[in-house]
């Protein structure tokens, strides 16, 4: 179970749109995951994986075919149309967040703060009915010109 909250939407790629020969940019759907800038790296890190794995779990198609190595061992798909991981302060972090959550056609998972401060889930849904969101993370797909509008001018993670 992640510790990131959904915004159900179906959003994801038809079998025909997969086309592991393309470039990420050709893409209809644009993943970006951004992170609280202000993190240190290792709650950076957890806050973008437990986005990421919301997202890829909730959105059809995200996952390429597993890769076989030349020893015949096999790798799990990876995503084929790419996830820019960027960065924003806390409060652009809130408003990403927002917008991306009333953009239609645009799946959203966020991590709030308050996902690391537990240990156990359900005081983590508890702790989320006491407590006013401040995010640590936010995974957006949808369209490329709406995601590209939401999350224009972030820098990459450096």
């Amino acid at each position: 179970m992640s510790d990131a909250i959904i915004t159900s939407r179906a959003v994801g790629f038809a079998p025909e749109e997969i086309d592991l020969t393309a470039s990420t940019r050709t893409a209809r759907l644009k993943w970006a995951v951004v992170v609280n800038d202000a993190l240190p790296a290792g709650r950076a890190v957890n806050a973008a994986v437990c986005v990421a794995a919301a997202t890829s779990n909730a959105v059809t198609g995200i996952l390429g075919d597993d890769a076989v190595d030349t020893d015949g061992q096999v790798h799990p798909g990876l995503p084929w149309a790419g996830c820019s991981i960027l960065v924003a302060d806390a409060a652009a972090l809130r408003t990403i967040r927002d917008r991306a959550a009333s953009a239609d056609g645009c799946f959203v998972a966020d991590m709030p703060a308050v996902a690391q401060q537990t240990r156990v889930y359900t005081d983590y849904l508890a702790a989320m009915k006491e407590t006013e969101v401040e995010y640590y993370a936010v995974s957006i797909i949808g369209p490329r010109n709406r995601v590209n509008k939401i999350v224009g001018g972030l820098p990459l993670m450096p």
